[in-house]
């Protein structure tokens, strides 16, 4: 019998933290809904440039990598292929919405090694700085051969418009990478 309280008890604490973790998202949600939707696709975005198979982790108000961006399915972490086009980027996601980052409005690409939840080796992810509407975004994606990152970031690099990348560097070269680093789990900076 008294086995069977330790099991309901169990239960009970289980299912008190999954309605909290689905309360705290439709928060979230609730305070994101000014945040608009990436653009749709275009139908010809122009040829290929480069694409990458891997993961995408999620999307972030730029700088902060907590701060996932819920609405839109851009909080989704799934397979996905990261396509670099002359028009922008298209990240075409298993199971959920394909996301399309314009050319004009990428302002910086970098390498970092995690963003919400999800940390890797230095340098293991791919980030993208965009303009989504009157904000910025990071939206993160995890090659999965680690060898076309360089790859990646360099492709992308070559949209980001002349004058509007982010950080040091000379005004109208594009950054390749800005090796910001989000702070560890335990809350210190990577050096």
């Amino acid at each position: 019998m008294e086995y069977l309280g330790w099991v309901a008890l169990t239960l009970g604490i289980i299912a008190v933290l999954v309605a909290l973790m689905a309360l705290g998202w439709r928060n979230r949600l609730r305070r994101q809904a000014d945040v608009p939707a990436p653009p749709e696709t275009p139908a010809d975005p122009g040829p290929v440039l480069y694409a990458a198979e891997g993961q995408y982790v999620a999307t972030t108000t730029a700088g902060d990598w907590l701060d996932r961006i819920a609405v839109h399915g851009l909080g989704l972490r799934g397979n996905a292929v990261a396509a670099v086009h002359p028009d922008g980027v298209v990240l075409d996601r298993t199971g959920a919405r394909t996301v399309f980052i314009p050319r004009a409005d990428l302002t910086s690409v970098h390498l970092a090694a995690g963003m919400t939840g999800k940390f890797v080796e230095k340098e293991g992810l791919v980030v993208m700085t965009w303009r989504l509407g009157t904000g910025r975004v990071d939206t993160g994606f995890r090659t999965r051969h680690p060898a076309q990152k360089a790859q990646l970031v360099a492709a992308i690099a070559a949209l980001v418009p002349d004058g509007t990348a982010d950080g040091p560097g000379t005004p109208g070269t594009p950054r390749t990478a800005d090796h910001r680093t989000p702070p560890t789990p335990e809350g210190r900076e990577q050096l």
